[in-house]
């Protein structure tokens, strides 16, 4: 496999479809928004305010690993992917793959969150951000990560992604 497969990853709020955008566009890259991909059921949960279970996202996780690998010159996935075990899931769908955690404190992915839920402009509401934190593995160590600051301008992260990810096209 020859191209660059990128997945934004963190909890909601963060801003993983906005860096997602700017990646695709800078890249040249088709934009895969892993919000897209949730089973009927599982945005009926989440607006219900219940958090997913690893059962409910084992099916999702296995359609956005065959989005990834169907994407020849590679692609950029937006996807929460929490655990270790969900990263490992998609690596195993692309072994190239990288991994841009964006990093945000408890209280700034509320704040946004509670702002998108007033808009009406996702079916994520701010109480489920708690679970959100209480999954997430940090990815900080693994192979093909890098860390971003979630609050940094869309253009800043762009340019660090670009410097930090060994294998970047483009």
């Amino acid at each position: 496999m020859n191209g660059i497969w990128i997945v934004v990853m963190g909890v909601s709020g963060c801003g993983k479809s906005t860096l997602g955008a700017a990646l695709a566009e800078d890249f040249g890259l088709p934009l895969i928004e892993g919000d897209d991909y949730h089973l009927p059921a599982s945005v009926e949960k989440m607006r219900q305010g219940i958090p997913l279970t690893d059962a409910d996202r084992a099916g999702w996780l296995d359609v956005l690993g065959q989005a990834l690998a169907a994407a020849p010159g590679g692609a950029v996935l937006t996807c929460s992917a929490l655990k270790r075990a969900y990263r490992d899931r998609l690596r195993a769908a692309v072994p190239a793959l990288h991994f841009v955690f964006m990093a945000i404190e408890r209280d700034e992915a509320e704040r946004r969150v509670a702002a998108r839920e007033g808009a009406g402009e996702h079916m994520f509401p701010a109480s489920l951000v708690d679970s959100q934190f209480a999954t997430l593995e940090s990815p900080v160590g693994e192979p093909g990560v890098v860390a971003v600051d979630a609050t940094a301008p869309t253009a800043q992260l762009v340019a660090q992604v670009r410097r930090e990810m060994p294998r970047a096209v483009g």
